[in-house]
């Protein structure tokens, strides 16, 4: 009685019954819609990003820079903004990758089946993380996606396109940098003519009288 006292005293939570897995994979279905739809807001909301930056929009709005704009419009600051960019640039790169050579990139649209496409399942911290490398993810799905196709053992369906992507990124986020060697300085030896006389060498011999 004491315990179940002081237990009600502290707010424990009742004792929920065990939870079934078919329970579980209707929760983790019900997480997973939502979780898409993000998804699909941020490739969208990336891409227009990228164009109102390409477009200036800030100018003709009145404002003196993207960041008083981003402020003003949007209450977001100049990190969040970049960040924004980030994912777009990441995005243009994959999408460019993946529709190279099959059809016209439609990257740059914005509608409901753009964003379907532009869906990767990708976070936007992944895409964050890859942005500074995203020309070296484009190379890495071009590659694997032509070494597929060339193979004719797998279909390059949504999901194997899909899968391909998510494992590029993953590679490339789990690489480490690549450092550049410095340039290698070579020794320029003196000229003869330019080269100091030694102090300590003998003095010429002189000449006798004749």
């Amino acid at each position: 009685m004491g315990e179940q006292h002081e237990d009600q005293e502290h707010g424990a939570e009742p004792a929920r019954p065990p939870l079934t897995a078919a329970r579980a994979w209707e929760m983790t279905a019900g997480l997973r819609e939502p979780m898409d739809d993000v998804r699909r807001s941020v490739a969208v909301l990336a891409a227009r990003v990228r164009d109102a930056h390409a477009a200036r929009v800030w100018l003709p709005l009145g404002h003196s820079s993207r960041e008083s704009y981003c402020a003003a419009e949007f209450g977001i600051s100049r990190a969040q903004a970049y960040r924004r960019l980030d994912v777009a640039r990441s995005l243009a790169a994959i999408h460019g990758a993946v529709t190279a050579g099959t059809e016209p990139s439609r990257v740059r649209d914005t509608g409901p089946a753009a964003a379907a496409a532009l869906d990767y399942g990708l976070s936007q911290r992944a895409l964050i993380a890859v942005s500074s490398r995203a020309d070296v993810v484009a190379e890495l799905i071009t590659r694997r996606l032509a070494t597929l196709a060339r193979s004719g053992r797998q279909g390059l369906d949504t999901a194997t396109t899909r899968a391909v992507v998510r494992q590029a990124v993953r590679d490339v986020r789990t690489a480490p940098p690549r450092h550049r060697r410095p340039p290698i300085r070579r020794r320029t030896r003196p000229s003869p003519r330019c080269a100091p006389s030694s102090t300590n060498s003998p003095p010429a011999p002189a000449r006798s009288a004749s």
